[in-house]
């Protein structure tokens, strides 16, 4: 049997709020996605800010350990792109490679080893299109086709007909009101259009003859661009849409809740594929959940922020049970710049959000908890919990060579930042010289 093609699917800021995952926006395609293949519920990305949530996925490995400390966009990049997967499967199982809109990985996608590079600009019309006719004349050699999508980003839409913001709920961690409910029928829009471009590159792999042989993974970067969640370290934050279907067992709309991790993508196509992992690679194979065998592969995952729009270190983990975040500056207020401009930032500020308090240390009960809105850190009753987690988060911060563990972490040379003090990204910007 040919070796099955790999369609790697991702949008920007979406979290989990696609149709499959409960949530009250349609998304039809992607509903015929989890009802062909399998749904993981308890989905994370290792870094919820969009560069370093996409080098873990290609490469296995913590953001820290890949090299990607912060935005593609703002001057950083990967320690080494022989690192990412399109080297991997083109040494291990002859793989062609091709690029079809959005990468965010590097500031000139010819620095990643693509063989192919579809040209034209980053529009949904217009990556569903130059990836639409790849399909019809695909080679007959095994495929890696990386297909990226900036949808679901801000700024959204109009909402259309079919988003009327009387009839919307904002997520969880936002409030009830008139903006907020429009601000999120405009991110329902952008899911149409999201969704409506998934729909037309799966209906091209069903009319040439591919679907059956091709394995789909869709996923994005990280949460919603909304306050409190994409670059937080909450599960309103890591928390991601992960949907696999194809060969080896990635079928039948089965439902997964184990905790998995963006950097487990690559070592499970490793196996599917029966090559080998990369040296470094930190994630673990997702193919013994697939074939039954077990009900977990990890008991705990991690996830960390070190450079948005702004410098915010923390780092998180999280069981089951329990989330522990650490914040490693002096700074206790929000990072406002590392929160994207939209009608719900400005209800937030319009109340004082500026002049909140943030912990630097933070422990949730996710049974009783699952918003993460009360600190147990001061609670004694669960002080040997918190020893616990302590300990978890230390030990792998060590085993990993955490560059936090030497103090602040330092910029790439050129690298364009905001002052946390600032409001928002396009504000109080400088680059970090590069001697």
């Amino acid at each position: 049997m040919k070796a099955p093609n790999i369609l790697y699917i991702h949008s920007h800021d979406t979290g989990r709020y696609v149709q499959p995952y409960g949530h009250a926006v349609p998304t039809p395609n992607i509903q015929r996605l989890a009802e062909g293949g399998v749904l993981f519920r308890q989905a994370f990305c290792a870094n919820p800010t969009c560069s370093p949530s996409r080098a873990s996925l290609l490469t296995g490995k913590w953001a820290h350990s890949c090299g990607m400390l912060g935005l593609v966009n703002r001057g950083f990049s990967m320690s080494d792109y022989s690192q990412h997967i399109v080297h991997t499967l083109r040494d291990g199982g002859r793989y062609h490679s091709v690029l079809a809109g959005l990468q965010h990985v590097a500031k000139d996608p010819a620095q990643i080893g693509y063989d192919r590079i579809l040209d034209g600009d980053r529009s949904p019309e217009q990556v569903v299109s130059r990836t639409v006719d790849f399909l019809k004349d695909a080679p007959s050699q095994p495929f890696f086709l990386d297909v990226g999508f900036f949808v679901t980003h801000r700024e959204f839409p109009e909402p259309g007909p079919d988003e009327d913001p009387r009839y919307c709920l904002p997520p969880a961690p936002i409030p009830d009101t008139p903006e907020n409910r429009y601000d999120m029928a405009a991110y329902k829009a952008s899911g149409r259009i999201l969704d409506n471009s998934i729909g037309a590159i799966l209906e091209a792999l069903d009319e040439n003859g591919l679907a059956e042989n091709t394995l789909v993974i869709c996923t994005t970067d990280h949460g919603l661009a909304f306050p409190g969640m994409k670059c937080n370290l909450t599960d309103h934050g890591i928390g991601v849409m992960l949907i696999m279907r194809g060969p080896g067992g990635f079928t039948g709309g089965k439902v997964c809740d184990a905790m998995v991790s963006h950097i487990d993508v690559l070592p499970t196509i490793c196996e599917l594929l029966d090559i080998a992992t990369p040296e470094g690679v930190q994630g673990s194979s997702m193919i013994p959940l697939i074939r039954g065998e077990v009900e977990a592969i990890n008991d705990q995952i991690f996830a960390e922020v070190n450079y948005h729009a702004a410098y915010e270190p923390q780092r998180a983990v999280r069981t089951q049970r329990w989330k522990y975040i650490r914040r490693y500056s002096n700074r206790q207020k929000p990072v406002l710049p590392n929160c994207d401009a939209g009608p719900t930032k400005d209800v937030w500020m319009q109340h004082g959000w500026q002049d909140r308090y943030v912990a630097p240390e933070q422990l949730y009960d996710l049974i009783f908890d699952p918003n993460e809105t009360h600190n147990l850190v001061d609670d004694s009753t669960v002080a040997s919990v918190l020893e616990d987690m302590r300990h978890r988060l230390d030990q792998w911060m060590d085993e990993t060579a955490d560059p936090l563990l030497r103090g602040p972490v330092p910029p790439d040379p050129g690298a364009q930042l905001n002052d946390p003090t600032s409001i928002s990204p396009p504000y109080a910007l400088y680059t970090v010289p590069l001697n």
